[in-house]
């Protein structure tokens, strides 16, 4: 399968946010966002599990290109204005769920490790992935 066109761009804006600790405020948007969608909400809140324990320093065996294929996928995703703007009906969000469709099987592997980690976890661990932190707060933990 073929990298989504467009899809560079915002490998270098999520290396931005990256480097930024926007990582966070990006999370809470696209929890936001994602409460429409009932098709990709379990992917997205895989990606959205992985960034979090990633960033907190939580999961440390995640390849740093998957994350920033990661948060380039979570910012298209928010992005209303991409291949197809988001304002669009019935078409709007097809490139959206290509892209994210592109990430999870091009990091299948990485995503199924990730699991595999969280579902070792305890209780606790597991519940603070499915809080997420407000916008302003710090990506470390």
């Amino acid at each position: 399968m073929k990298k989504p066109a467009g899809f560079d761009r915002y490998l270098n804006l999520a290396e931005r946010f990256l480097a930024r600790g926007r990582v966070p405020a990006l999370l809470f948007a696209v929890a936001r966002k994602s409460s429409r969608l009932k098709l990709v909400k379990s992917d997205l809140k895989l990606l959205q599990e992985l960034a979090l324990a990633t960033v907190r320093g939580q999961y440390r065996e995640l390849n740093p290109k998957a994350l920033l294929a990661v948060v380039a996928a979570l910012l298209y995703f928010l992005s209303p204005v991409d291949v197809i703007p988001d304002w669009i009906p019935g078409f709007g969000l097809l490139d959206d769920l290509a892209v994210l469709a592109w990430v999870v099987r091009h990091w299948q592997s990485e995503l199924d490790a990730f699991k595999a980690w969280r579902d070792r976890q305890s209780v606790d661990v597991r519940q603070s992935l499915n809080l997420l932190p407000a916008p302003g707060e710090s990506s470390a933990s």
